[in-house]
């Protein structure tokens, strides 16, 4: 692994793989509760129970495959085998949780949501945690991991727009409703079984010897990691970061539909926020190079917060003309909070490295990428919960305690946990001249 700077085709390589990965967060994070919900026929409270139960159980695959990752060898590498074989169960997992089942009882639609949800994690878990542990193992330039978390963030973006933005025009292809979400879920999942296993063919680990490997077992291993001050600060952060902004995200489709009685527009106003993100990706990176990830980091929570807000006090006003308008400003701040966070992890990584003396990519991993699930689902959760104690009943008008719900769970609440990341990401103590000193301690 050296200072050396990436070619484009091994950027494009690595960055692929995204826009299945960041397909697949987009898709939950704007449409699961409203999947189970309007199409599945589940009450707004048991949908994100559901949600929830079936996130409680990467709390022991997500860890488990960090370690397991770490300790792999094989003639691929560490990482990629488990791109190589997880392409498949992550089509099939798709394919089932979006296969809405004919089932007349509403505790036995629950547990198959649970029970759907938890092959659709595991899954996912399979092939995004190695995938992740690739990027420190890529190179060990400050400023080169953002620019390669760039390439990864301006692929995810097209994924992201195909997991907001296409959704509904897939699904209306189709004669029916649950035939749409099938086909749908179908489609997408083959297209994050391609780009995974061309991130296979794309990329190439640096050879391990079994001397390579870590030797801690796995409580010491994740005792380590939670004994990294630079890690914690930034992973929980980066928590408050996925809760708020998929309140934000799960509840757009219900914004247009019951506040504007505009279901029509909801693919607009999705493509608008993520165009306007992959915009800003780049223009995100130029920033960070000359003011810091953290203070880069800080813009998007700046924007986000405060565009929530503007929202919930004049978006129902001011009309779907200019909430459209409006998803412009959201669409920047979306945008400066994809890459700084990525490109900060493996520098708290190095900081391990250094105090411990050994390399434990996976096991941060399968933690970040656990809190980044836990944030997405904890609020669809808790939008279930608001959803269900201001009255929501699916496809039909909405009282007046309910748009009331909509309204608080797009505006206040996220604002609220955004403004607390972007103060606690501020004792974030990593830059530029305290990593460079880092890499010298390794003689890097």
């Amino acid at each position: 692994m050296a200072n050396a700077k990436l070619t484009v085709k091994q950027k494009l390589g690595f960055g692929i793989f995204d826009l299945g990965g960041n397909m697949l967060f987009t898709l939950m994070g704007f449409w699961s509760l409203k999947y189970l919900t309007d199409v599945v026929g589940i009450a707004a409270a048991w949908a994100g129970i559901a949600v929830m139960a079936g996130k409680l159980w990467d709390a022991v695959t997500d860890p488990a495959m960090g370690y397991i990752s770490d300790r792999t060898l094989s003639r691929w590498g560490r990482r990629r085998p488990y791109l190589l074989f997880g392409a498949l169960p992550m089509l099939l997992a798709m394919w089932v949780f979006f296969s809405a089942p004919e089932i007349a009882s509403p505790a036995l639609l629950v547990i198959w949501a649970v029970l759907a949800l938890m092959f659709l994690n595991t899954a996912s878990t399979v092939i995004n945690i190695p995938y992740s542990s690739l990027t420190p193992e890529l190179t060990d330039d400050y400023h080169e991991r953002s620019t390669l978390n760039g390439y990864r963030f301006g692929c995810a973006v097209f994924g992201t727009i195909g997991g907001a933005a296409a959704v509904l025009p897939l699904t209306e292809l189709f004669p029916t409703e649950r035939l749409g979400w099938s086909m749908m879920g179908l489609i997408l999942g083959a297209v994050m079984a391609l780009v995974t296993l061309l991130t296979f063919l794309g990329t190439k680990e640096k050879p391990r010897a079994r001397a390579d490997l870590p030797t801690q077992g796995f409580f010491s291993t994740y005792k380590d990691v939670f004994l990294n001050r630079p890690y914690v600060r930034l992973i929980l952060t980066y928590a408050l970061n996925m809760t708020g902004l998929t309140f934000l995200q799960s509840i757009l489709a219900y914004y247009t539909e019951y506040i504007y009685g505009r279901p029509d527009i909801t693919p607009l106003v999705m493509m608008i926020l993520l165009v306007t993100a992959m915009i800003f990706i780049p223009i995100s990176v130029l920033v960070s190079r000359k003011i810091g990830k953290k203070r880069t980091y800080q813009i998007c929570f700046l924007i986000l917060s405060s565009a929530c807000m503007v929202i919930f006090f004049l978006g129902q006003t001011l009309g779907p003309a200019f909430f459209l308008i409006f998803m412009v400003y959201a669409g920047i701040g979306v945008g400066f909070g994809y890459v700084a966070p990525f490109a900060m992890v493996p520098d708290t990584i190095e900081f391990d490295a250094v105090t411990s003396g050994e390399r434990k990519e996976g096991a941060y991993y399968g933690m970040w990428t656990f809190v980044s699930k836990l944030g997405t689902s904890l609020s669809v959760f808790i939008s279930g919960l608001i959803l269900s104690a201001g009255g929501y009943v699916a496809n039909q008008a909405q009282s007046e305690s309910a748009l009331r719900a909509i309204k608080l769970i797009i505006g206040p609440i996220p604002a609220l946990i955004l403004l607390g990341a972007l103060v606690l990401i501020n004792g974030y103590p990593l830059d530029e001249k305290t990593y460079k000193e880092l890499l010298e301690k390794e003689g890097k």
